[in-house]
């Protein structure tokens, strides 16, 4: 079973070209080179990957780890199954709500 952290990075090496070995938790998406025009073709493509929809809301995604963090809380509150990355942040009181009828 793939973690949220693997399907993330085979996203980024597919479209973006990148070295797995660049692809660490504390990687910042600066340091892969991906700008904010790249930023936002990524999350259309965890979008599509995830089955959720990513907010317009202006995000503060510095790391690898912090886009992690961010799937897993849609996934969460979208109630949609998937595995779990280790470390990930817990589901707040205010997703829970929305998960809740």
């Amino acid at each position: 079973m793939s973690t949220t952290f693997d399907r993330l990075s085979m996203i980024l090496q597919k479209s973006f070209n990148l070295a797995p070995e660049r692809l660490t938790a504390d990687a910042t998406l600066a340091s892969l080179d991906i700008d904010s025009l790249g930023t936002v073709e990524l999350l259309w493509q965890v979008e599509e990957a995830f089955k959720i929809t990513i907010p317009a809301a202006p995000l503060d995604l510095l790391t690898l780890s912090d886009v992690v963090q961010h799937i897993d809380q849609l996934v969460a509150c979208a109630g949609i199954p998937q595995p779990k990355s280790p470390g990930a942040a817990p589901v707040t009181p205010a997703a829970q709500a929305l998960r809740t009828p």
